[in-house]
């Protein structure tokens, strides 16, 4: 009756509601919609109805899943899918998160009774010379012990429950991080591939510049031979043509760059992998935007600081548990004998009970020391929480401002296209009419190159913005896939 009352008391006890303060998300109010939304391959959620935004769903209107699949490229789909198998950096961030899940375990274990058993045989000799040693009696026996101890920290103070609290919010926030990476590297894959696209394209048009130079160098010479030109116009023509080819092999550099690091990413062997020629040839995709208040569900950086927001402040809860008593039960007993025969017999038992209240009277101010720190790293982070918001916010307005910018140069820039190839297709004919020198052709030509170059340069930061506007916007990942 006695052990039943000491463990229906326990039960009790530690159903205690914790001290320290519950936690309470930090507080942020969203803005009610991005201020820049004029890209036309931006997609703002409709108006509200009713002119108010009702609660997010982390899921409606945004991307889902495998973002990277918006840009209909079976390449780059099968880089993107190799990452999460193959990429060591990844890898790393999940074992992490696989560590600090197995802390939870650790930490729920104290919750409970240890338990421990074990037999014990000695055989022991008695010194005859010993004080009050008795003339006649054994000097010699046997003991053998079968005894087991069991101890438990009852939490009444909820000391061990705020350590779960704070191992399982760290255990999330691990898990947030492990997204993060795999965003990251996803996105980094992403731009990189479009940038080594977009350097096909500029090879392509280098290449066909270059075919164009040769011709133009051929014409010139037969043109010398004709008496029409001069040797000066053949120099020209040859600078020209050469360094054009110094651009295209500038340009052979960047994309073997480009190709080293999503290999590396990717997790191939370089010398056995090569991505083909692709020029950068697609269609922009659509992207979804959402609402504002959405941010702050799909973004796995924001949900690993609130996530560790949350630790922070069970922290508080455990350090105010100092305050309190520590409160203990501890028992043992088995079987003791020094014959076999009687070793499992009930006059053999033998057990104890025990109950332990321990109170730290003085420490010089250290646990009051101790819960100023724990509330302080509370508040900085949450100021780390609401700084990440901040930080998303502008990552997405930025990448929108670019996409907006982008759109506008680029429709300025296919105007300066056509008029430099109108201008060169001009200079072209007044030199061989011999109304002109062929430096006229060569500086208009100079001209057109660059505007070629400079609209393919746009094209390809414009698929490199939108990466980074998903990406800023979480790509397809949000909270709900957080462990529990």
């Amino acid at each position: 009756m006695i052990s039943l009352a000491a463990f229906s008391t326990a039960i009790a006890l530690i159903g205690c509601k914790p001290v320290g303060p519950d936690y309470k998300k930090p507080a942020y109010t969203a803005p009610a919609a991005y201020k820049e939304t004029g890209a036309p391959t931006v997609v703002p959620p409709p108006n509200p109805a009713g002119g108010s935004w009702t609660p997010a769903n982390p899921s409606d209107g945004m991307l889902r899943g495998k973002w990277w699949e918006v840009f209909g490229d079976p390449q780059l789909n099968k880089l993107e899918e190799r990452i999460a198998t193959d990429n060591q950096a990844l890898r790393q961030a999940m074992e992490n998160y696989l560590a600090a899940r197995d802390q939870v375990a650790v930490v729920r274990s104290t919750l409970f009774p240890t338990l421990s058993a074990g037999p014990s045989v000695t055989h022991n000799q008695i010194s005859e010379h010993r004080a009050a040693f008795a003339v006649g009696s054994k000097t010699s026996y046997n003991d053998l012990i079968l005894g087991g101890q069991g101890s438990w920290e009852l939490d009444f103070w909820g000391r061990i429950r705020r350590n779960v609290e704070a191992a399982r919010a760290g255990a999330q926030a691990s898990a947030a991080d492990v997204a993060n990476v795999d965003l990251s590297l996803q996105a980094e894959v992403a731009a990189d591939y479009f940038q080594l696209r977009g350097l096909d394209s500029q090879i392509r048009l280098l290449n066909s510049i270059v075919a164009d130079l040769e011709r133009q160098l051929d014409l010139t010479r037969r043109r010398l031979k004709g008496g029409v030109a001069t040797a000066a116009d053949v120099e020209q023509a040859e600078t020209q043509l050469e360094t054009t080819r110094a651009q295209l092999v500038d340009v052979s550099v960047g994309r073997a760059q480009f190709e080293h690091a999503v290999g590396t990413i990717a997790n191939y062997n370089l010398p056995d992998f090569s991505i083909p020629f692709s020029p950068l040839d697609l269609s922009l995709p659509k992207v979804p935007t959402g609402v504002p208040s959405q941010l702050l569900e799909r973004r796995p950086d924001i949900a690993s600081q609130e996530r560790q927001a949350a630790a922070a402040n069970a922290r508080i809860g455990i350090a105010v548990a100092a305050y309190y008593p520590t409160i203990s039960l501890s028992g043992t007993g088995g079987f003791e004998s020094t014959h076999g025969g009687t070793w499992l017999q009930g006059p053999s038992a033998f057990w104890s009970l025990g109950a332990q209240a321990t109170q730290l009277l003085f420490d010089a101010g250290q646990r009051h020391a101790l819960t100023d720190q724990a509330r302080q790293q509370y508040e900085a982070q949450a100021a780390a929480y609401r700084n990440t918001i901040l930080q998303a916010f502008q990552d997405v307005e930025d990448n929108l401002s670019t996409l907006r910018i982008l759109d506008q140069e680029l429709g300025v820039e296919e105007k300066a296209v056509a008029a430099a190839q109108r201008s060169f297709n001009i200079s072209n004919q007044r030199y061989k009419g011999g109304a002109t020198s062929y430096l006229e052709v060569l500086t208009t030509e100079a001209t057109l190159i660059t505007d070629q170059r400079t609209l393919t340069d746009l094209q390809t930061r414009q698929f490199a913005a939108t990466v980074q506007l998903i990406r800023a916007l979480g790509g397809g990942w949000d909270v709900t896939q957080l462990p529990k």
